[in-house]
């Protein structure tokens, strides 16, 4: 059960992940959190290295898509200025909306990465799916009301993973 919890990978940030790294891999999608992922919580909008990031993927044609627990109005207000598709309301770790970006991608699962930064809702429904989970560290140190009730949890389920050798990486 705690193995659904563990990342495959654990990197510092999205810019650690490139498109020749998901290239080699046969990696074709990028299933993506928004918030404290690629920007912090409350900015609106896209970051010029970000940006950039986004545009050397699709240079390689890599496919991405935003799949996101908030609202319309905060995922689209801020993906439909750099034209990258998005779900809303995900309810992240529940597979819908992980299965919906899936097929919107027309890909297979093992074609797919998924990106986040929180264990419960990221992490926990790529790996339910089967899909390859590359967690990142936090872009703020705040959180929503929500987030820092999962953070705690979190803490909580790192921490026995430490303790049980489960972990190759320092949080």
């Amino acid at each position: 059960m705690l193995k659904n919890f563990l990342p495959d990978e654990h990197v510092q940030s999205v810019f650690d992940i490139t498109p020749e790294m998901l290239v080699q891999r046969n990696v074709k999608g990028i299933i993506t959190d928004l918030d404290n992922t690629l920007v912090e919580w409350d900015r609106p909008e896209a970051t010029p290295e970000l940006l950039k990031w986004f545009s050397s993927f699709k240079e390689k044609g890599i496919l991405i898509t935003i799949v996101s627990n908030n609202t319309q109005q905060r995922v689209s207000s801020f993906s439909d200025p750099v034209k990258i598709p998005f779900i809303y309301s995900a309810r992240k770790p529940m597979s819908r909306a992980f299965k919906r970006a899936i097929r919107d991608m027309k890909l297979q699962r093992e074609e797919i990465v998924v990106i986040g930064d929180q264990l419960l809702t990221d992490v926990l429904g790529g790996n339910r799916l089967g899909l390859h989970t590359i967690m990142v560290v936090p872009v703020a140190s705040t959180d929503g009301l929500w987030t820092r009730v999962n953070r705690k949890i979190e803490r909580m389920i790192l921490s026995w993973m430490k303790r049980k050798g489960m972990l190759n990486w320092e949080e």
